[in-house]
């Protein structure tokens, strides 16, 4: 399973990659920010606070073990209005993946500090493999090499400690930051892809006090939706690669250079017999990357008809672009996707069908033009998962205020899956999902006028608007 994921690791780490060793650690009672130790490491981080707090490892049951959790703040200018809580997604990412979108979340949020925490496993927060996912271990915060042997064998040595990095600790993990780091003024809870269904948890479990409202950026399927969990990612990525397809056939330029249509194009790239060669081992997977960002997405008729000529030039242009893209998200220590978490919440909460099987996932790959691989990683064996508790599937009894941005062209969380949410959970609350026309995934950093647009009017509704 280890080679698996060593394999699967390029693709998963989308992008997110400060060691601070000045931060409040408290002692079970309200805690303070100090500067931290790393602000001017990098500009994006000057000025910054940081604080550290300890957490019962389960806080289900008695356990003097403990997890750190680790909260950057970026103060408002002057006198804040209050906070804007920012919950990563994943389950892997760290609170740095919200870094290089300072500036838009300033220009979002006027006034308001911004409050982001490594949920646990991730980040500065406490790992799954401390030793192994260490900055200054010989991978960073990745694994490599023998570290994924090494960190395999601690997690299944210790089954119980690994158990315990379950969605529902986390979301206990969010309410108590909450309450020992609340500030004056207003206070708003955003999350995205996986962040949303973690600030969801929280609510079900119990809200943190004075929440004056939410906001879901690429919101999961429910939990009770067994076709578009991440085993059928696949399914989901291949609709979503042929409506684009589509709208391509819908432009007479388009038409003019696949006259039997782009569908059949791409079927006939997938089946000449030099394609690993033109593309590589997994060609669906390379093709489906390209659908994650619009300027990508906007290549992929010209690498369509470059990959029929038998030159992949066009494809290699647009997997330079994909590579500095994802540079662009910056080289912070703390960053990276956690693949061991990622492969333990996939496996305990998000997989439908657990007796998934490799031959499955090949069969099911063959019949689409674009594929993930995302259900790869669901594959048993590897690292003990944990059971679901009755918080799973659930919602919340109350919701606060709640807008729902999601892209119609999201290849990762689907819209029709928003669309089924946001409708059980209208009994619960004012909730209102905006649809943002052909987004792919993650609104604030695809389409971030339209994110500062909606979220400007959602926190501060008196502010002039000055967007276009």
């Amino acid at each position: 399973m280890a080679s698996i994921l060593r394999l699967l690791a390029p693709a998963l780490v989308l992008l997110f990659l400060a060691t601070p060793s000045s931060y409040a650690r408290d002692g079970g009672h309200a805690a303070e920010f100090a500067l931290c130790s790393d602000e001017g490491t990098h500009r994006s981080l000057g000025g910054t606070e940081c604080a550290t707090l300890r957490a019962p490892l389960d806080h289900g049951r008695p356990d003097p073990e403990t997890v750190d959790l680790f909260v950057r703040k970026f103060p408002a200018a002057g006198r804040p209005q209050g906070q804007l809580w920012l919950i990563a997604g994943g389950p892997g990412e760290s609170g740095a993946s919200f870094y290089p979108f300072i500036e838009t979340l300033r220009a979002a949020a006027p006034g308001f500090d911004l409050i982001i925490p490594d949920h646990r496993g991730t980040g500065f927060s406490t790992r799954l493999c401390p030793a192994e996912e260490s900055p200054q271990s010989d991978g960073g915060a990745a694994l490599a090499n023998q570290e994924w042997g090494s960190c395999f064998g601690a997690l299944n040595a210790q089954a119980e400690r690994t158990r315990s990095f379950t969605i529902s600790n986390a979301a206990h993990d969010l309410r108590l930051l909450m309450t020992r780091l609340d500030g004056p003024g207003r206070r708003y809870l955003y999350g995205v892809s996986y962040g949303t269904q973690l600030v969801l948890r929280t609510l079900t479990l119990g809200a943190p006090e004075h929440v004056d409202g939410v906001i879901l950026d690429s919101l999961v399927p429910l939990a009770s939706n067994a076709t578009l969990d991440l085993s059928h990612r696949s399914a989901i990525t291949d609709a979503v690669g042929r409506e684009v397809l589509r709208a391509c056939d819908a432009q007479p330029a388009c038409r003019a250079s696949f006259p039997g249509g782009t569908e059949a194009a791409v079927r006939s790239v997938l089946a000449r017999s030099d394609i690993e060669q033109l593309v590589g081992p997994r060609p669906r997977f390379e093709l489906a990357a390209l659908l994650d960002f619009p300027e990508t997405r906007a290549m992929l008729p010209s690498v369509i008809a470059g990959l029929q000529a038998g030159d992949p030039a066009w494809l290699r242009y647009a997997q330079t672009r994909l590579a500095s893209i994802a540079a662009g998200f910056g080289d912070y220590p703390q960053g990276g996707s956690s693949i061991p978490l990622v492969n333990l919440i996939s496996r305990s909460e998000n997989n439908a069908r657990p007796d998934l099987t490799e031959e499955t996932v090949e069969r099911e790959a063959q019949g689409y033009l674009f594929a993930s691989p995302l259900p790869s990683l669901l594959l048993a064996g590897g690292i003990p998962t944990f059971r679901r508790d009755a918080s799973f599937g659930a919602l919340p009894k109350a919701i606060p205020p709640t807008i729902v941005l999601h892209g119609t062209l999201d290849s990762k969380t689907p819209f029709a899956g928003a669309q089924e949410h946001v409708a059980a959970l209208a009994g619960a609350g004012t909730i209102s999902l905006l649809p943002i026309a052909d987004a792919p995934h993650f609104i604030l950093f695809t389409a971030p006028e339209e994110f500062t647009r909606w979220v400007q009017g959602f926190i501060t509704p008196d502010m002039p608007d000055t967007n276009p």
